[in-house]
């Protein structure tokens, strides 16, 4: 029994601590939630971290209290800064974009902006794909005329089985999937979520770790 446990405890620290081989992913970082734990950007810089995509915005309404905070401090200790607005399908994508375009300042050293695109419990609304596709291709042109690069997809599993959202805009791909290289998009993705339950020293519990394509 000892033996097991020990076995069943080298499984989890190998998990928790494990990565995407750098030799083939040189850029690797971390995507915070919103409302996230603090972090220690220096500490976590000098344990493999090149970049951080923050929430900034969600729907049309809520703001990342910690995001100004964050977003001043990426620079400061050396990592590159990305936004995260998370669209809502209960809101007018045009009111969003504004909630975003406001809120995130326009800067050179920006990572692309990301959309994330997932359900969630507190919208039940479906539109239908057609309109869909026209509401997210109004909310994208108007965030690209602001941050001057093209968004970021970040697509859900499920999302993208509902929608083939992929498909329909030509936009860099940002897929999740823990451990396994995802391949639901209907193309390559640019970055991947690989783990969210790693740890790393820095962030308080476990921790969304990314990778992008070379």
């Amino acid at each position: 029994m000892l033996a097991l446990g020990a076995v069943s405890a080298g499984g989890r620290h190998w998990v928790t601590h494990w990565q995407p081989s750098t030799e083939h992913y040189p850029l690797q970082g971390i995507d915070l939630p919103e409302n996230p734990p603090a972090v220690e950007w220096r500490t976590l810089r000098a344990n493999g971290a090149d970049f951080a995509y923050i929430v900034a915005t969600s729907g049309t309404d809520r703001r990342d209290p910690s995001f100004e905070d964050n977003w001043d401090a990426l620079p400061e200790a050396g990592m590159r800064r990305g936004a995260i607005h998370i669209y809502s399908l209960c809101q007018p994508a045009a009111a969003q974009a504004d909630a975003f375009n406001i809120f995130v300042p326009r800067a050179g050293d920006a990572l692309p902006a990301a959309i994330d695109l997932s359900f969630h419990d507190d919208c039940t609304a479906r539109p239908d794909r057609a309109k869909l596709v026209a509401d997210l291709t109004h909310f994208v042109a108007m965030v690209e005329t602001h941050t001057a690069k093209p968004v970021m997809l970040r697509v859900s599993k499920a999302f993208e089985s509902e929608y083939s959202i992929t498909a329909a805009l030509p936009r860099p791909v940002w897929s999740v999937g823990n451990l396994f290289k995802p391949d639901y998009a209907a193309r390559p993705w640019r970055m991947w979520r690989a783990s969210d339950f790693r740890r790393v020293e820095g962030v308080e519990g476990p921790v969304n770790w990314d990778v992008v394509t070379p």
